[in-house]
C-alpha cells in the first residue's frame, strides 16, 4: 500500500522535526518534506508532490494562509491541515476559505495527528473540536461578514441538500447513513455528487458552503 506522503511546514525547527519524527512512526504515513516557511513550503510541496501539507499559520516571509491560498491555486494540489497554537486564531475561517481541509491545534497526540492525516487523505473534513466551536461562534455573532456564496442550490436533489445539510454538522458517512436510513456507499454516492455539482473539492468546503449559502444555522 502506498504510503500518503506529507511535508511539514513550521517556522520552529524543534516543532518541525518533531512532527515529521512523530508522523514517520505512524504506520502509512511518510514526510518527504520540510519547509521553515510559506514560501520554502510552496517550493518544497512542487518538488515533492505529498498528499498531505501540515501547515503552520504564523510563518515569516509568508505566512501559512497565503501559502495555502497559492497552493489550493494549483492544477493537483495536495490537501492542507493547517496547525496552531491557539484555538482562538482569527485566521482559522480564513484559512479554510484559502482551501484549507483541516485545522489542528499543536498540542493533538501524536494518534490524533495521525488519524487527521489520514482522514483527509480520504477526502474527510478535520477540525478541532474548539476551533468548529469559535468558527460556528463566528457565524453566529457576525452573520453578516460572510456573504453567501450562493442560494439554495437548484442542481441538488432534496435527499443530496440532507446531505449536505448533516456533512456541515459534523457527521461522518457512517453517521449520515444512519440518520437518513441508507447505506455508507449510497452516501458517499451522494458526497461525490454535491462536490462535483457544486464545484468543491472537499467536505470541508461543503461545510462551509451550507452555511454560507444559510442551509443550515449554527447552534
Amino acid at each position: 500500500m502506498t504510503p500518503i506522503r506529507v511535508v511539514v511546514a513550521d517556522d520552529q525547527q524543534l516543532v518541525r522535526e518533531s512532527l515529521a519524527v512523530l508522523l514517520n512512526a505512524q504506520p502509512g504515513i511518510e514526510v518527504v518534506g520540510q519547509a521553515a516557511d510559506g514560501e520554502q513550503a510552496v517550493i518544497e510541496i512542487a518538488r515533492s508532490r505529498p498528499d498531505i501539507v501540515l501547515m503552520d499559520v504564523r510563518m515569516p516571509i509568508l505566512d501559512g494562509l497565503e501559502a495555502t491560498a497559492r497552493i489550493a491555486a494549483a492544477e493537483y494540489p495536495p490537501r492542507i491541515i493547517m496547525l496552531t497554537t491557539f484555538d482562538l486564531d482569527e485566521y482559522v475561517y480564513a484559512a479554510l476559505r484559502a482551501g484549507a481541509s483541516g485545522f489542528l491545534l499543536k498540542d493533538v497526540s501524536a494518534h490524533a495527528l495521525g488519524d487527521a492525516v489520514r482522514a483527509v487523505a480520504r477526502g474527510d473534513a478535520m477540525l478541532a473540536p474548539s476551533v468548529t466551536r469559535r468558527l460556528l461562534e463566528r457565524f453566529t455573532r457576525f452573520p453578516d461578514r460572510f456573504a453567501p456564496l450562493a442560494q439554495r442550490s437548484e442542481e441538488l436533489t432534496a435527499r443530496e441538500n440532507e446531505v449536505l445539510v448533516l456533512i456541515a454538522r459534523g457527521l461522518s458517512n457512517a453517521e449520515i447513513a444512519s440518520e437518513l436510513v441508507i447505506s455508507e456507499q449510497t452516501v458517499k454516492t451522494h458526497v461525490g455528487r454535491i462536490l462535483d455539482k457544486l464545484h468543491l473539492r472537499d467536505r470541508t468546503q461543503a461545510a462551509i458552503y451550507a452555511y454560507e449559502a444559510r442551509l443550515i444555522r449554527p447552534e
